[in-house]
């Protein structure tokens, strides 16, 4: 299982230049790309988002990819001799003396041009620079992922607890609406035997109405798959997160049809739990 959250760097030298990558993510519902490539070498910002896209599912990855000439750097000085000759035939109209203009600050006169990179040359050396970024990258990832997997796995202990605790209260909340109810028909000056049918119908339709039997089945359920996608090995931040909200809804079921304060008081502390591992699958790939 592994984070949407990294960072990755790489660098290659090829022709006297040094490429340098930098991969970073954060979380997003899904795969976002952002290619930044120097001019020169803008044409294989496609291949490199393909790249990307076979190791990556989610997440918006920022990649910046520059390029340090450094003693590859290889300059050329220009001159407009055209531009320069009208220069000075319009400054000798105007009556300046050639011995005090200064050609060099001549707009246009002289240039420094670069010699432009070989995008046959580069590809291969970006490539390798931007295979060290993602193994790093994919590296911090997985620890990420490792480190929230632990948590949750405990997180979800936790909620088997206390599913586990609901299962034992709920048939005592038969028992004590049997013993309320029949308090109160005491109270009002109306004994009844315990075995009376219009008593017997009453609880049994409680019984009916409080039964959380389905719901604990299908908490259980969806806390065992969760475990299955977490020790998967695929992406699984979607599912996870869906599992949450399904979690979270029969909690809820089992809160308003149980109608107990001791059930209730479980049911917020697992919505507690659940809403710390929501927060965490929100970072899961």
């Amino acid at each position: 299982m592994n984070s949407m959250t990294g960072f990755g760097h790489g660098e290659a030298v090829a022709d006297g230049v040094i490429w340098r990558v930098e991969l970073s993510s954060v979380n997003r519902k899904a795969l976002e790309l952002v290619v930044h490539l120097p001019r020169d070498v803008a044409d294989l910002e496609t291949p490199l988002r393909n790249r990307l896209a076979e190791k990556l599912s989610r997440g918006r990855v920022q990649c910046n990819i520059t390029a340090d000439r450094g003693s590859g750097t290889s300059t050329t000085l220009r001159l407009d001799e055209s531009l320069a000759k009208q220069y000075a035939e319009h400054l000798h109209k105007l009556g300046f003396r050639k011995d005090i203009s200064d050609p060099t600050r001549w707009p246009g006169v002289f240039t420094l041009e670069q010699t432009g990179i070989s995008i046959d040359l580069a590809q291969p050396v970006i490539e390798k620079s931007v295979n060290a970024a993602l193994v790093q990258l994919l590296a911090m990832r997985q620890t990420e992922g490792s480190n929230l997997k632990a948590d949750i796995s405990a997180r979800l202990d936790a909620l088997t607890a206390m599913l586990q605790s609901a299962r034992e209260s709920s048939p005592q909340i038969v028992e004590r609406y049997r013993a309320t109810l029949s308090q109160r028909l005491a109270d009002a000056g109306l004994p009844l035997p315990l075995d009376d049918e219009r008593l017997l119908k009453e609880i049994v339709i409680f019984a009916d109405r409080c039964d959380i039997s389905e719901e604990l089945t299908r908490t259980e359920s969806h806390i065992a798959q969760f475990r299955q996608y977490m020790d998967s090995g695929e992406p699984a931040g979607r599912a996870l997160d869906f599992l949450c909200q399904e979690l979270s809804r029969e909690w809820n079921t089992m809160g308003s049809k149980a109608n107990d304060a001791a059930l209730a008081q479980t049911v917020v502390r697992a919505k507690t739990e659940l809403e710390k591992i929501r927060e965490q699958v929100q970072n899961i790939e």
